[in-house]
């Protein structure tokens, strides 16, 4: 599953983007190698990330993974509902299991991210 309305970077993180915001989370294929969530740890509200910089881990049964930034910015929300609910993150990766929204620094990095049909060949689909 690989939706058309979003950027993907080489390391499995997702980025949907609007009026300057990256709504940002880890591809539907991520999750799937990394088993059941069991915690997410992210930047706090106030952060600069840097785009490709890791920004925090997700935990799952199998492996902790480090998770990156898709784009430069300020962290100006973090999904406080994985602190309950963390396999949100397997259950909806596009939709509930969000992970941060990001103001952007610096909109011509989105040319460094890859399209829905790049990130296919990437995983091999």
């Amino acid at each position: 599953m690989v939706p058309r309305d979003l950027l993907y970077t080489e390391k499995h993180e997702w980025a949907r983007v609007e009026k300057g915001i990256a709504t940002i989370g880890i591809t539907d294929f991520a999750q799937g190698e990394l088993g059941d969530v069991v915690f997410v740890e992210f930047g706090a509200v106030g952060d600069e990330v840097a785009q490709f910089e890791p920004v925090g881990t997700i935990e799952a049964v199998k492996a902790v993974s480090d998770m990156f930034s898709p784009v430069s910015g300020e962290i100006i929300e973090v999904n406080g509902d994985l602190e309950q609910t963390p396999d949100a993150v397997n259950k909806s990766p596009y939709g509930e299991g969000w992970i941060a929204k990001i103001k952007m620094s610096n909109e011509d990095e989105l040319d460094n991210l890859l399209t829905p049909e790049q990130y296919e060949k990437h995983i091999g689909e």
